[in-house]
């Protein structure tokens, strides 16, 4: 079977087209001549095997050279068109091109410059800083960025940070030619806080709060009286600045009055609350250390407590004029050793609670001897750096109290003996969370025979966890023992958890919710208070020396003894003024 038509001219048409060519070659060429022998075929060097003066596209003296500025010729439209395609162009051999312009004259006022000429200064309007110099060989180290050591960590910076500003003047930057070097303030990371003044190598930040509202139970009775109220709180913190050596008072102390009086009998008996409720609350302690050497540092804290009995707890007298207030006041003196990552700290402590006499609706006082003591302990500390972040630690403290009167108003003989051990760890993962917690068991043994131990399980701990920028979660947790009046009570062992809430809607407008969860337990009285306390708080920063403040708190207390349950409302507006 032959191939089909198409087949057969597209074979054809191929072979045309590779013969023409090679036609076209055999009959236009030249006759063939071999190449004529001469010394540049032997010369070794690159670019020798014809010399340039030999080479038939050099210049020649016969050859003309047109104008670097002379127009081309206007091609002549009588020419036939395929001469004027095959006319040869003119030889650019040897020829080097100039352009009429110097050498560096692109360099301009910042390029490079091979004639090595003064630059020229740029023109500055008046008031305009001066460009800083390029940092090249000889310039100083710039400083190190400070590390941010104090407050919560900068998660989510605000978008203020990054907007524009207006310029800082040079004298108060601080780069004023001649000025004297200005101190450098501390990174401040709340836009709000409290600046405080400088009073030698000491920063004092004080602060007052004034608030007034209305309580629907003050004194937590089982019916609720309610009175308006008003709170006066003035805080003090004292920091010291120094390279060495470190020395910190924290003083904070409030006023709750009240300006109606609870009744003095109620369904025919002596009420179990005061006709007068005011009360003071008062915490202070001062901080010290002595850095002896890198590794061996002396400590010492002396602190005050002034309060009054809790509303509502059975310590309170019936037929009370107002409450007695008592005085805790004590030191620890110890010193804190550092052997490589292992840390050692102790110290012996010494503490005396007072109380006042009270004064009774009748007129007469009542003495509180019997609930004044001595205590004389000693605490230890043993921890270790396992990794960055990371501190577990063991803790042991034991101490004996010494009353003024060796029995009570009931008889009984309260001199004790006890302690507490627990372990636990410090951490800090990246800053987001931070803080110790730590869980342990507390034990005491009393002298009187008829009043059994005191002892419970332990939980001790304060974190803190940064949710966000702008969320600022806080739990705390707390065990005592606390001493009692009760007849055949060895005292009330006391567990505290706590967990607060803080958000920021605007870096000037901020919320803070708490809840309190607490549990009082009475040594061989079958008595077990709870108490529930929700509490909430909305500042409105109008500066860093005015906030205003609004507080609602709900309180709850629970008891299984008939009577002794309560709840109250506590209503509050108010300001803080602070430097």
């Amino acid at each position: 079977m032959g191939a089909p038509p198409g087949t057969s001219r597209s074979k054809r048409g191929h072979f045309l087209r590779a013969a023409l060519p090679c036609l076209a070659t055999a009959l236009g060429s030249a006759p063939a001549a071999a190449q004529s022998l001469t010394p540049d075929l032997f010369n070794p060097n690159r670019g020798g095997f014809a010399a340039p003066d030999t080479l038939p596209t050099r210049r020649t003296a016969g050859v003309p050279q047109a104008p670097l500025d002379a127009l081309p010729a206007l091609p002549d439209p009588n020419a036939d068109p395929r001469k004027r395609q095959q006319a040869p162009a003119t030889s650019r051999v040897g020829q080097v091109p100039t352009y009429g312009l110097p050498a560096a004259n692109g360099a301009s006022g910042s390029g490079y410059d091979s004639l090595n000429r003064k630059r020229q200064q740029p023109k500055l309007y008046p008031g305009q800083p001066k460009p800083k110099r390029p940092v090249g060989p000889g310039s100083p180290v710039p400083p190190a960025t400070p590390d941010r050591t104090l407050g919560p960590p900068r998660i989510a910076p605000p978008p203020s940070e990054t907007a524009h500003k207006v310029p800082v003047p040079p004298a108060m930057a601080g780069n004023v030619p001649g000025q004297p070097l200005r101190r450098r303030l501390k990174v401040d990371d709340d836009a709000f806080g409290a600046v405080g003044d400088y009073a030698g190598s000491f920063l004092i930040k004080g602060g007052l709060e004034l608030s007034a509202g209305y309580d629907t139970n003050p004194a937590r009775l089982n019916k609720p009286v309610g009175s308006p109220a008003y709170v006066v709180a003035p805080d003090l913190l004292v920091m010291s600045d120094w390279e060495r050596h470190a020395l910190v008072a924290d003083l904070r102390g409030s006023f709750s009055g009240y300006t109606n009086n609870m009744p003095a009998t109620i369904d025919g008996f002596a009420s179990p609350s005061p006709v007068e409720i005011d009360r003071p609350d008062f915490t202070g302690h001062v901080d010290g250390r002595l850095d002896v050497d890198r590794d061996f540092k002396l400590t010492s804290q002396l602190r005050l407590r002034v309060a009054t009995d809790n509303p509502g707890s059975p310590n309170v007298q019936a037929g009370l004029q107002k409450y007695p207030i008592y005085a805790s006041y004590g030191g620890t003196f110890g010193f804190d050793q550092t052997f490589n990552r292992f840390q050692v700290a102790a110290g012996a402590t010494v503490d005396r609670t007072a109380y006042t006499d009270s004064k009774l609706t009748d007129g007469s006082t009542f003495s509180n001897n019997d609930r004044d003591f001595n205590q004389y302990g000693g605490i230890g500390r043993f921890s270790y750096d396992l990794k960055p972040g990371l501190k577990p630690f063991v803790e042991i403290e034991g101490d004996s109290r010494v009353h003024d009167q060796p029995a009570d108003r009931n008889g009984y003989f309260r001199d004790s003996s006890g302690g507490y051990a627990k372990v636990g760890s410090s951490f800090e993962f990246s800053r987001i969370l931070i803080g110790e917690i730590s869980v342990g068991y507390t034990a005491r043994n009393y002298v009187d025979p008829r009043l059994s131990q005191l002892a419970g399980f332990l939980t001790a701990g304060s974190l803190i966890w940064n949710a966000s920028g702008l969320t600022t979660v806080k739990f705390a947790t707390d065990t005592q023992i606390a001493e009692s009046t009760v007849p055949g009570s060895s005292g009330v062992l006391v567990h505290t958890y706590g967990i607060e809430v803080d958000h920021d809607f605007r870096r000037w407008l901020t919320a803070v919710g708490k809840f309190t969860y607490g549990t009082y337990d009475y040594q061989n009285q079958n008595r077990n208070d709870k108490t529930y306390s929700l509490e909430g708080n909305l500042i409105y920063k109008l500066n860093r020396n005015i906030w205003i403040k609004g507080t609602l708190r709900h309180d709850i207390l629970n008891s299984n003894q008939p009577g002794s349950s309560s709840q109250g409302t506590v209503m509050l507006v108010g300001v803080r003024l602070q430097n």
